[in-house]
């Protein structure tokens, strides 16, 4: 199993630098965590019926979660549609549990 994204890979996405000796409470680094929580709340929202306990990231959900912290912090109009963007469905397809009903 994987873990879920952390701080140091939405940077690197992102291409963001943060100064050495940056603090824990730097606006930054607070937008960049709420943006990964987020990302990994709609994964787990997503996938349905998730766990905390038992359930644990695969590559592709934690991927998934990663692409969505991109989604919203660059274009979080598209974060709002995921449905349309085409890598972040790849990386969940299988993962789903439960299903929309129309």
């Amino acid at each position: 199993m994987a873990d879920w994204p952390e701080r140091a890979e939405l940077v690197r996405i992102l291409d963001v630098v943060l100064p050495d000796d940056y603090a824990e409470d730097d606006p930054l680094v607070v937008v960049l965590d709420r943006v990964l929580a987020a990302a990994v709340a709609r994964v787990k929202l997503e996938v349905g019926d998730w766990d905390e306990y038992t359930d644990e990231p695969s590559e592709s959900t934690a991927q998934a979660a990663l692409r969505m912290a991109e989604l919203l912090a660059l274009r979080p109009e598209a974060a709002a549609a995921a449905s349309g963007d085409p890598t972040y469905q790849r990386l969940l397809f299988g993962h789903r549990r439960t299903f929309g009903v129309s």
